[in-house]
Parts: C-alpha cells; structure tokens; sequence
C-alpha cells in the first residue's frame, strides 16, 4: 500500500483534520464539518471548517472548506461547535478564537473566546456571522478558556453548553438557556468538588431512553493502568434528574483506545442517536505517517448509542453490514490467514487468546489479570504507540472488529468497551493469526467519497 488512504473513514483530501463540528441531519443529507487546515497537515495554520455531506452515511462528498476565520471575532480560528436546523435554514455555533500579541498566557490574558453563530441554508453557502456571548457574557471566575458550544431545542426552549476552565483550574461546564437561540442567560454551572480535571472541552447533551446524558472532554485527570491512558480524556455523565437541576454521576471512558477524542452526537431521521469522534489526540507524543504525504487524521465511524446495564453501548454502524463483494472467511484458532482490507471480524472468547494484525498490533485477553490489552510490538505499524489496557472481567467475551486501511475499532462485550487506534500495515492486505479462538470474517464494502 502507497499511501493508507481509508476506505470506511472520512478523512481530508489533503491538509489536517480533528473535531467533528455540526453534526446533523439535514434537507435530506447528513453534515459532518470538522476542524480543518487545508494546508497544513500539522495543523499548525488557523483552522476552518471542513464539510462533507451523504444521503445515507455510506456515499459522502467533500465539499470543501466552508467556514473560515475571516472577521475579528474568529481571527485566529474557527473553532468547535454544532449545527440546528431553524426552519429553512442551519444555524452553525461556534467558538471564535483570538489570540492578542505580546507577553500573555493566553489562559487569563491575551485570549478572546467569542460564541458565534452562522446562518447556512446548505452547510455551504454562509451568511453573516453573529456575535452571541463574548468572555464578558462568562461567569466572572472563569478564565479565558469557554469554548465549543453545544446547541439543542427542547420545545420552545434552546439549550447550550460550553467548556470552560475557572480561574482556579477547575474543569466546568456552563449551560444556557435561550428562547430563539440567540440571546442567552447562563442557566447554571455544572463544576465537580473536588475539581475533575483543569478544563471541560467538547461538550454534547442528549437524551437516552428519556434519561439526560452530558459528553465532555476533561483535560487534566490522573492517568491509571486502566483508566484515563491518554493524554487527554472524552467521557459522558449521567444526569440524576433535568439539565436545569440535575446533577452528576460517574464518569465512563468512551473508548480506551490511542486515538479518540472531541465525540458529538446526532439523532438520524429514524431515532437512532449516533456519535461521530476524531480518531486522532491532541499532544499525542505517537505520530501518523500520512502527514509526510499531505494529510492527517480521520473521523471514527459513526457509532449508534443504546443504553445498557451499565451506562451506554456503542455499537457500529448497522449500514456497514451491506452485502460486500467477496465471501464471508473464517480464522481458526492457532492459524494465520492473509486479509484484504478492510474487513469485520467477530470472535467470541471464553479464555485467554491473541490475536495479531499485520504482525504488530495485538489484542490480547489476561483472563487471570480479567485485563483486555491492546498493544504494537512493531514500532512502524504503531507509529509509536505502545499499549492501552481495559477491564474486562472473567466471563466469556463478544468482540467485533472494524479493520479499515489505516485503523481498527474494537467493540467488546456489545459496545460496553472500545478500543480505537490508528495503524499502518505496510500492503493493503495483511497477515491476521488467532490463538484461543475462532473468527468469522466478513469483506467490508469501501464507502464511496468524492471531492466536489
């Protein structure tokens, strides 16, 4: 394989990609923007707004780079936001990021974090933007950090939520309410004690079986050997009663792979509440070879979000299990067979097993340790990544497998743990051994995408 381009996976063109932005459904399409550098695939120039748009979430098109950073409010980026639809039109929140020269930490000084909003009737063509909330709307002790707007309806009331950071280097979220979506007052603030974290990002709300979930990004927690691995964490709380008066309880990882971060929901036209996340970490000290080559990162798959015993599952995308070209296969336990990618692979585990793909990336079960491992031992698959572990229990195990050209997303236990991480085998069909167990192997058919 030249180049790793994925066949399952929005990636950019060209240039760096990170947030999913505006997830929706709309006028018949789904939008999918995203954080986006045209040109730079270490994202290192101001960043805009990437856009793709599918009738079906399986045949997309790049439309291109739609919302830039062209006004004083958003002049050193546009950041991270959401999309509602307003009759005939799609409103797109977000973050204008400024940032003054001179001596500043750009955490209590320097730094405007402006709340905009932009009238589209296409997710293309933009209208004039809006200033809605500048640093002097904030609660006064919070610092320079408010960001990402989360935007919804319920009835005749909007809802918003931003991440901020307190002067104290305390993590919060802070939620509004409006009655048209363009004057706001801070209805509360959701803040844990003791702090959890010195910054919330990428906050989303939804609600599950008539339950009210928050999704946010805590930037700051203690890391364990099986929680809290990455740099940075995404995570959701259930809220014990309303979004005006409820409160917080517990905190699930979204996924315990290498690359997950920024996650955002949106309700397709048949109920279903799916979560789109970019496949990549902000800081990561790993790294993607696709950058020498002109682009970096994808978006993960969409995931469809059910409740379950314990928490919510994330299961994948029922359109991937579209009849595909080529004949189901099957690994046997202590065999190696050669797959072409991209491929599904479901296994279920009653003991210890191992599996590799590409002979460097392993899944591994302890049963003793009740520890499921996810590590390279191959320094050029993994691209620096070492090893992330989860909990997994005693009991037999259900594993589903999304292998793409240049990821894997591992569903265990119906979605109850995930794994993500990106790899680069180095052909476009790889060596697959299995020890422990038995798999069934199904040919996945690549999505069509195309640049408008």
């Amino acid at each position: 394989m030249a180049n790793w381009r994925q066949a399952l996976h929005i990636e950019p063109p060209q240039g760096w990609l990170n947030d999913p932005n505006g997830l929706c459904f709309f006028h018949g399409l789904y939008h999918v923007f995203f954080q986006y550098c045209p040109t730079q695939p270490d994202g290192t120039a101001p960043k805009c707004w990437g856009h793709c748009q599918s009738p079906d979430l399986l045949h997309w098109t790049f439309t291109g780079a739609s919302l830039f950073p062209d006004t004083p409010q958003d002049q050193n980026g546009a950041y991270s936001g959401c999309a509602v639809a307003c009759g005939d039109l799609l409103r797109l929140y977000y973050t204008g990021n400024v940032k003054h020269p001179g001596p500043y930490d750009y955490i209590r000084t320097g730094r405007e974090s402006n709340t905009l909003m932009v009238e589209t009737p296409d997710g293309i063509q933009m209208g004039a933007k809006q200033l809605l909330l500048t640093n002097a709307d904030y609660p006064a002790d919070c610092s320079l950090h408010v960001r990402d707007p989360k935007v919804w309806r319920e009835e005749d009331r909007w809802y918003m939520l931003l991440g901020a950071r307190s002067l104290q280097d305390a993590g919060r979220l802070l939620l509004y309410r409006s009655q048209d979506g363009l004057v706001w007052q801070l209805a509360r603030v959701w803040e844990p004690t003791p702090a959890f974290g010195y910054m919330w990002e990428c906050p989303d709300g939804f609600v599950v079986e008539g339950r009210c979930w928050l999704s946010a990004c805590p930037q700051g927690l203690p890391h364990g050997e099986t929680e809290n691995q990455n740099v940075y964490q995404s995570g959701y709380f259930a809220v014990d009663g309303d979004w005006e008066t409820g409160t917080l309880s517990g905190f699930t990882e979204w996924d315990k792979g290498f690359d997950f971060y920024a996650p955002q929901t949106l309700r397709a036209p048949d109920g279903r509440l799916l979560l789109i996340g970019w496949m990549g970490m902000p800081d990561a000290d790993y790294r993607n070879p696709t950058a020498a080559l002109g682009w970096q990162h994808c978006l993960t798959l969409p995931r469809e979000i059910v409740s379950g015993p314990e928490g919510l599952r994330q299961r994948p995308l029922r359109e991937l299990d579209a009849p595909a070209d080529g004949a189901p296969q099957s690994v046997e336990d202590g065999s190696t067979v050669t797959l072409p990618l991209p491929f599904r692979l479901r296994m279920t585990a009653d003991r210890d097993f191992a599996l590799t793909l590409a002979g460097g990336l392993h899944l591994e079960r302890d049963t003793a340790a009740q520890r499921l491992v996810l590590r390279f031992s191959d320094e050029a698959v993994g691209g620096g990544r070492t090893i992330r572990r989860a909990v997994c229990g005693a009991g037999p195990l259900s594993l589903d497998l999304v292998v793409d050209r240049a990821s894997l997303e591992v569903f265990c236990n119906d979605g109850a743990t995930v794994f993500s991480t990106r790899f680069y085998p180095e052909d476009s069909s790889i060596p697959v051994s299995l020890r422990g167990a038995d798999a069934a192997v199904q040919p996945l058919r690549p999505m069509a995408f195309t640049v408008q």
